[in-house]
């Protein structure tokens, strides 16, 4: 009887911590892949105003979560959660949320995505349609937005503008590529390979230059008959940043939005004069969706294009919430050719 009880003592604490307890990728401390550790959190509760409660069905992997993983960037405080996109179901909201409602599937920017719960600011949830998978979902926020705003405020692109995307193969790189072609810009692109330079082309670039074969700065100006383009869009940084310049029209623009190879380094203001009087600008993400009808016009943009297949998404790589370092490898690679997703619920 003494056994019997204390079997059922057992069974009742493991159903209350299946119920109070969530699985996530915690991060003690700084380091290699070997740092991302699969344990047991406490489930998230409502605050009680403004937020969402989402069952995480996929989580997008970025660059920026290998660099507050190995320290690159600093967190805040340990343990650390990482991810900053996901898409899932809401399974609870607070009284005052009336856009969303419990069952709905939705995408969502939040931190601490890497994990089977999340509360979510409910100005930073989205409503898919149901032909947009969560994968897909989780894998269109950052860099979909990123695109988005590059092609549509960073500089306005349209029918008679050129530009000249780097990394055009990559995830942001495909789908601003796409996104200037639906706007009815003429579009260079810039890849590593052959491998590289057919998903360039299937995303609608004009022209592919493989940067490791020739001069992307002559090709370019060849390309344009010796005026250079319009607008640069440079996410390489430190190993592109002067060739971009020099790749711009009289009175052109260079907008640096990423360092992949490392920042750009400090350089005399006067060049740009040189140049041809050209702008340059470095945008951040957050800056394009402080207000919130700006963050939901974006994403409804980017899911109506996915929805119609005028948008396509390359997701490279899948792997469990467990093996999140996979994920992680997968980009450090750099051999990546498409957007890493992590299946919380596969």
């Amino acid at each position: 009887r003494a056994l019997l009880r204390a079997q059922a003592r057992s069974a009742w604490h493991r159903r209350t911590a299946e119920y109070l307890s969530m699985k996530a990728i915690v991060v003690h401390e700084y380091g290699d892949t070997s740092a991302l550790k699969y344990e047991d959190l406490p489930d998230p509760v409502l605050p009680g105003s403004g937020s969402v409660l989402v069952d995480v069905h996929a989580a997008g992997v970025n660059f920026i979560d290998t660099y507050f993983r190995s320290g690159l960037y600093k967190v805040d405080a340990f343990p650390h959660v990482p991810g900053r996109e996901g898409a899932g179901v809401v399974a609870a909201v607070d009284p005052d949320v009336h856009d969303v409602k419990v069952g709905d599937r939705v995408c969502f920017l939040s931190p601490k995505t890497y994990s089977e719960r999340v509360t979510v600011k409910a100005s930073r949830v989205v409503r898919m349609p149901d032909e947009v998978s969560f994968a897909e979902g989780a894998a269109l926020l950052l860099q979909g937005i990123t695109a988005h705003y590059l092609a549509h405020s960073s500089f306005a692109l349209g029918p008679g503008k050129t530009c000249l995307v780097h990394a055009a193969a990559g995830g942001t790189g495909a789908l601003l590529v796409q996104i200037a072609k639906k706007l009815g810009s003429r579009v260079l692109a810039t890849v590593s390979s052959e491998e590289k330079a057919q998903v360039a082309r299937e995303a609608g670039a004009d022209e592919v230059i493989l940067y490791t074969k020739e001069d992307f700065v002559a090709r370019t100006r060849e390309i344009t008959n010796g005026r250079g383009v319009d607008v640069v869009y440079d996410g390489v940084g430190k190993a592109t940043w002067e060739g971009s310049l020099r790749s711009a029209a009289r009175l052109g623009h260079v907008v640096f939005f990423g360092n992949a190879s490392g920042p750009v380094p400090p350089f005399d203001i006067l060049m740009l004069s040189k140049l041809g009087s050209l702008t340059v600008c470095r945008p951040t993400m957050g800056d394009y969706i402080v207000e919130d009808d700006v963050f939901r016009k974006r994403v409804q943009d980017l899911l109506e294009g996915l929805r119609s297949g005028s948008l396509r998404l390359r997701i490279g790589h899948t792997s469990p919430l467990a093996d999140a370092a996979k994920a992680h490898e997968y980009l450090e690679g750099r051999h990546s050719m498409g957007k890493a997703v992590l299946l919380v619920k596969p």
